[in-house]
């Protein structure tokens, strides 16, 4: 059986296809990071297939079973929120459903990436995705960020402006894009130098952040 990895709304509940809906209530097991996050998504579209936990703690110890599985059973993958596999532990079962010749398929939808770059108001025609901002090194980090590129990054509310005050020191002519909370109810765009986004701090909540070097 083919292994779904199956794509959910970043924020708004909206925001899933009608084939996503139609494979999560087909599925025989669906696979979630946070089954207590998906559990609110199910319910809303009266899904009461079961429920199990696959994230980065349990997911080599897990995986085995889940391969074993798929020779009949209809599985689907949900991460938290948006497209699984992108900066998150589904690409770990991917990568070993493809080692047995699991057939998989994606069902396309929501990515907060994406969707920051497609509102951000930077360059499109050249973009480069490098999910969370490392923790240590951010300086050498930012500054080795490549020329006329929009470079895609995650970032903890706990550590943006910290973020945006290195930025200021070593990319201070940068333009940037901060999107808040995408699709919910308090989503924030601001775009600007780093000083100038600085100055609407705080932020909280989910956060994509966007930096184009001019060169």
């Amino acid at each position: 059986m083919p292994l779904h990895i199956v794509s959910t709304p970043i924020g708004n509940l909206a925001d899933i296809t009608h084939r996503a809906i139609a494979i999560l209530k087909e599925a025989d097991l669906i696979l979630a990071e946070d089954t207590r996050r998906t559990l609110t998504l199910l319910n809303h579209y009266k899904i009461k297939n079961k429920l199990q936990s696959f994230n980065d703690h349990n997911k080599e110890r897990t995986t085995p079973a889940i391969i074993e599985q798929l020779k009949d059973q209809n599985i689907a993958l949900v991460s938290d929120a948006g497209t699984p596999c992108i900066s998150d532990p589904g690409f770990y079962l991917v990568r070993e459903a493809i080692k047995h010749d699991i057939s998989i398929q994606s069902i396309p939808g929501p990515s907060a990436a994406i969707a920051a770059l497609s509102i951000s108001g930077l360059p499109t025609d050249k973009f480069l995705f490098l999910g969370f901002i490392p923790k240590k090194g951010r300086e050498n980090f930012f500054q080795n960020l490549p020329n006329k590129t929009t470079v895609i990054l995650y970032e903890s509310p706990h550590r943006i402006e910290k973020t945006l005050t290195i930025l200021k020191e070593t990319l201070p002519e940068a333009q940037l894009c901060l999107a808040r909370e995408l699709t919910k109810k308090f989503e924030t765009i601001v775009r600007g130098t780093p000083e100038e986004i600085l100055k609407q701090a705080p932020f909280k909540g989910e956060i994509t952040l966007l930096i184009h070097k001019k060169g």
